[in-house]
């Protein structure tokens, strides 16, 4: 992990801004790629949200929470926004690019499956698909997807723990 914060000349603590971006724009970005299923609007709404912490960096305190957490509470704030604007449905698209060494064959059976894992993530409810963004996407333990939430830590793992055995049933029923 990176240093997130530097002294400046009087010897105060100040975010480190270029440490802050290199350390969390993957997670970010990830994150939305799991809400929308679009690279490019992930991108968009990555830079959305590094763009309002950046203008509220004067309302983070250190001692409310880690840089983390209050940077993925703007990120979900973003997404919500989005949404309520746009009224669209989450999608999941392919998230990795094909490697030249899949044949043709290994490249539709992987579309196949992120059509259809997609589909049954799209039928969850939207608090759970959220849930499943900041696990999978941003890489958050439960701990810190439970201060970004406002739920308990027990809450967010006994929802992800349903979710995920939920969709390998759904999963396994459609391979019989």
């Amino acid at each position: 992990m990176a240093m997130l914060f530097k002294r400046d000349k009087a010897k105060t603590e100040i975010i480190d801004w270029d440490a802050v971006f290199e350390e969390y724009f993957p997670r970010v970005f990830n994150f939305f790629r799991y809400r929308v299923g679009d690279d490019a609007l992930a991108e968009d709404l990555t830079s959305t949200a590094f763009e309002k912490a950046w203008r509220s960096r004067g309302q983070f305190r250190q001692d409310a929470g880690s840089i983390g957490t209050w940077l993925f509470a703007i990120a979900r704030n973003t997404a919500n926004d989005h949404f309520r604007r746009n009224r669209l449905e989450v999608g999941l698209e392919a998230l990795e690019e094909v490697p030249d060494s899949f044949s043709v064959e290994e490249h539709f059976q992987r579309a196949d499956e992120a059509r259809r894992l997609e589909i049954l993530l799209s039928q969850l409810n939207p608090r759970t698909r959220e849930l499943i963004a900041l696990k999978y996407g941003a890489e958050m333990n439960n701990r810190e997807i439970a201060q970004v939430t406002s739920l308990s830590e027990t809450n967010v793992g006994t929802i992800l723990n349903r979710a995920v055995k939920a969709l390998r049933d759904a999963w396994e029923m459609h391979h019989e």
